[in-house]
């Protein structure tokens, strides 16, 4: 192969790359920059609250979207532990010294995701 041929496809996996990547983003709670928000979800800004104390940071943060509990609870639980959440029981979780609380509950035809994290 080319070099010619070799750098046209190195360009163009490299802009495949960038697409897919692009494309796959997840964007994170305003505020809470490690708690990512579930494909279909989206922030409901001014329902939410950050707050610094000197025993750590509270966080009440709601979402809302279509589709059901379990995916959204499902992807929480696959994405979770890879920023260092562990897992302790239904939908509650512990990471240094914090702990977050995912609650869902439907209402009409949107699902709201509530977010809380409180100190230990």
């Amino acid at each position: 192969m080319s070099r010619l041929r070799l750098h046209r496809l190195a360009a163009a996996l490299s802009l495949a790359f960038f697409t897919i990547a692009t494309a796959t983003a997840t964007d994170f709670l305003s505020g809470v920059e490690d708690l990512p928000l579930a494909p279909g979800l989206r922030e409901v800004t001014q329902a939410g609250m950050v707050f610094d104390t000197p025993g750590g940071r509270i966080v009440e943060a709601y979402a809302v979207g279509s589709g059901t509990a379990a995916d959204f609870l499902g992807f929480y639980r696959r994405t979770l532990p890879q920023l260092g959440w562990r897992r302790l029981d239904g939908d509650r979780y512990a990471r240094e010294g914090e702990r977050l609380v995912i609650e869902v509950s439907r209402r009409d035809a949107a699902l709201t995701v509530q977010f809380r994290i409180t100190p230990e």
